[in-house]
């Protein structure tokens, strides 16, 4: 047993399980897995090697691996609706860079949304590898509206000529056209790519539009919205099939972690039951419901509002930065993540908003009186930012509240 092997690890996992119980965790990008999937990650799976694909393996002994595998792979396609899934990447990272080695040439231009605007680091900023690796141009929000300007992308697609167009986001609370991005694609010739990492759950429960049929390849973390292993996926048109799958491997990966391979297959078949769809619904109401108790409050909400799971706000009115924001909620309990805005004008390291989000809270199946009492919580903890003793006291309110929606761990 670990506690008896490893005290001092076993301390450190149970106290961070007592801060996940007594947390309100509103950062978007995480979540709760379920007891099954944990389990998943914890067998034996993670012994095995298992390098190359089910049928075509390099070493013996894969039997069952394969089977694993094919499962997960089976249920991929099925829950998205898609022609072909490999479901080896280890994390939303690699499978971007995946699809960019598997498709395009050194230096090919590539279009998607700036970091600044609500894009990812993988989407071309000058410091990741793809920013440093392909030729990206990037679109961003209309300043007025904050919102995507369709035929402004449109513009820039016919002007860059760009060989592969990406959409998706990780800080834009908004729909996101999928078919809008393919047809702008397809007039320039060039591949569409989307990566749902944030809205992934919210896509299998119709809670957004899916890029499928629309969108070439699509790539997508497991976690998140989708409440499944820290992990990611990559589904595309069978065409794309087989320049993906030797991407991977022997592309950029080597052996493939078995035991998350299991775990994604568990949340698949979670994700395909009735009450996921309910799930995935709740998020985008308790959503709607903190961001509408936010703004009744006072607080300049990015969009003014949110289609999704996520809310983006700018707190230069409340006097604070993102970072005093962040650490002010953080003494009462309640965990978000500092964040630029769009056309932020301070440092990525101490900007102008905070980003939060519902998955997490509507696992442990709170609703919109709770979204009530979470708002009342954020009013008073940055009115009250340097004020020690409020904090202690709100952090005391959150931990009360969170003993009627316990985790199952």
């Amino acid at each position: 047993m670990l506690k008896e092997d490893d005290i001092e690890i076993a301390e450190l996992i149970r106290l961070e399980t007592k801060r996940q119980n007594e947390s309100l965790e509103l950062i978007p990008s995480e979540n709760f897995t379920s007891p099954a999937v944990i389990e998943a990650m914890g067998s034996v799976l993670t012994n095995k090697y298992s390098e190359g694909y089910p049928g075509k393996r390099y070493y013996a002994g894969n039997e069952f691996i394969d089977k694993v595998e094919q499962l997960a792979i089976e249920r991929a396609k099925k829950l998205f609706g898609a022609e072909h899934a490999n479901v080896q990447p280890y994390s939303g990272s690699p499978a971007n860079f995946e699809v960019y080695f598997a498709l395009l040439e050194h230096k090919d231009k590539i279009l998607a949304m700036d970091l600044n605007h609500g894009g990812h680091l993988t989407h071309g900023h000058s410091v990741n590898f793809s920013g440093k690796n392909y030729a990206f141009t990037h679109y961003g929000v209309d300043e007025k509206t904050e919102m995507l300007d369709y035929d402004a992308i449109r513009k820039i697609a016919l002007k860059e000529k760009p060989k592969l167009i990406l959409s998706g986001a990780s800080a834009y609370p908004r729909t996101i056209d999928f078919k809008a991005f393919s047809e702008i694609a397809e007039e320039v010739g060039a591949i569409s790519m989307a990566d749902i990492a944030h809205i992934a759950g919210l896509v299998v429960g119709k809670a957004h539009p899916s890029p499928f049929p629309y969108t070439d390849v699509v790539t997508t973390t497991t976690h998140k919205t989708l409440r499944g292993p820290r992990s990611a996926i990559i589904m595309c048109k069978e065409k794309f099939g087989q320049k993906i799958d030797k991407a991977v491997f022997p592309g950029m990966q080597g052996g493939p972690h078995n035991h998350i391979i299991a775990a994604k297959a568990v949340c698949f078949k979670e994700a395909m039951a009735p009450d996921f769809a309910v799930y995935a619904r709740q998020i985008v109401k308790n959503a709607k419901a903190l961001a509408d108790e936010l703004m009744s409050a006072g607080f300049k909400l990015v969009t003014n509002g949110t289609d999704n799971h996520l809310i983006l706000m700018d707190v230069t009115k409340s006097g604070l930065t993102g970072k005093e924001a962040q650490l002010a909620l953080e003494k009462a309990e309640i965990i978000c993540n500092k964040n630029v805005i769009p056309f932020d004008k301070r440092s990525p390291f101490d900007p102008s908003g905070i980003r939060m989000g519902t998955p997490a809270i509507t696992t442990r199946g709170m609703k919109k009186k709770e979204m009530k009492e979470i708002a009342g919580f954020i009013e008073k903890a940055l009115k009250n930012h340097r004020d020690e003793a409020a904090l202690a006291k709100i952090k005391s309110d959150v931990k009360e509240m969170l003993k009627g929606f316990p985790l199952p761990y």
